[in-house]
C-alpha cells in the first residue's frame, strides 16, 4: 500500500505495530514507514519475522484449547492487529459457533479494514473498538464491549504480543492487573511478549538502539519479569516459556527458541 493510498486522516510517516506486524506476516496494508522500522528491527534480530509466525501459531492453538477443552465462549482481544487469516473469531467460531468476539487497537486503519471481521456464524457476534490498552476503565466501559460481552461470564483475554509495546512508564503490571480484575472467576489470560533471555549485553544494547531508530517504544522482559503478570493465576500446563513449546503440534517456522524469542503463556483467573 502506498503512501498516496493512505485513508484520509491517517499519518502514514510513522510506523505503527499493526502494520508493522502485518509486514512481516507478509500483508499489504502497511507504508513505507512501517517496512523501513521492520528492517530497522530486523538488522539487530533477523529473524524477527519467524517470531511473528510463531506467535500466530500460538493465538490459534490457544484459542482452540481455550473453545475445545476450557468451554470459553467470549474473547476480548486486545492490540488486535489488522485482519490476517487466522483470527480469533473464525478458529473460535469454527469450534462454537456461538462464540463471541471483541477486537480492539488503537491504529485507526484498523478500523477501516474492521469490515473484513464479520460473524462467520450467525450464532455468534463480532465487534472492533479503537481503544488504547493502556487506558483499561475506559476500554472496560466501552458501550459496544458491553453488548457484545457478558463479563459476569468467563471471557478470554488475549494480549498477544501488545505488552512489550507498554515501556514502564507506562505501568504495565497496573494495566493488566485492572484488565484482570474486571473478568470473572473462570476467565483466561492469554500473554505473548517478548524476551531479552537469549541475549547478551552487547546484543540487548543492539537490540535497544534498533527498537529506538524503529520509532516505535519496545521493552522486552525476562521471564521474571513475564511471569509477573500471572501472579495468582492458574497457570495452564506446560506453563509459562517459549511460544514454541506450548502444545506444540509439529510444524515450526523455526527450530530453536532463541531465533523466535518470544514467551507465552495462558492462565485461569481463579
Amino acid at each position: 500500500m502506498d503512501s498516496e493510498q493512505a485513508p484520509p486522516g491517517i499519518d502514514v510517516t510513522k510506523p505503527h505495530p499493526a502494520r508493522r506486524y502485518d509486514y512481516w506476516l507478509g500483508g499489504k496494508d502497511n507504508f513505507e514507514a512501517d517496512r523501513e522500522s521492520a528492517e530497522a528491527v530486523a538488522e539487530a534480530f533477523p529473524s524477527v519475522q519467524f517470531s511473528a509466525l510463531e506467535n500466530r501459531a500460538f493465538l490459534r492453538r490457544a484459542v482452540t484449547y481455550l473453545t475445545a477443552e476450557a468451554g470459553i465462549r467470549q474473547f476480548l482481544d486486545l492490540g488486535a492487529g489488522l485482519p490476517t487469516a487466522g483470527n480469533v473469531h473464525e478458529i473460535a467460531q469454527d469450534i462454537a459457533p456461538e462464540s463471541r468476539i471483541v477486537y480492539v487497537d488503537n491504529d485507526p486503519i484498523v478500523l477501516i479494514h474492521a469490515r473484513t471481521l464479520l460473524d462467520r456464524r450467525p450464532e455468534g457476534r463480532t465487534a472492533y473498538l479503537q481503544a488504547d490498552v493502556r487506558e483499561p476503565d475506559r476500554l472496560l466501559s466501552h458501550p459496544d464491549l458491553l453488548d457484545t460481552l457478558d463479563l459476569s461470564r468467563p471471557v478470554a483475554l488475549m494480549l498477544v504480543a501488545v505488552m512489550h509495546f507498554l515501556t514502564d512508564d507506562d505501568r504495565p503490571y497496573e494495566v493488566v492487573r485492572r484488565l484482570r480484575e474486571a473478568l470473572p472467576s473462570g476467565s483466561y489470560l492469554v500473554m505473548t511478549h517478548a524476551t531479552s533471555d537469549h541475549l547478551t549485553a552487547e546484543d540487548l544494547a543492539q537490540s535497544d538502539e534498533a527498537n529506538r531508530r524503529s520509532g516505535i517504544p519496545f521493552r522486552l522482559r525476562s521471564t521474571a519479569e513475564f511471569s509477573r503478570f500471572f501472579t495468582g493465576l492458574e497457570v495452564v500446563p506446560p506453563g509459562i516459556g517459549s511460544v514454541m513449546s506450548w502444545r506444540p503440534e509439529g510444524w515450526r517456522a523455526h527450530p530453536r527458541p532463541e531465533a523466535v524469542s518470544m514467551l507465552g503463556a495462558v492462565a485461569r483467573i481463579p
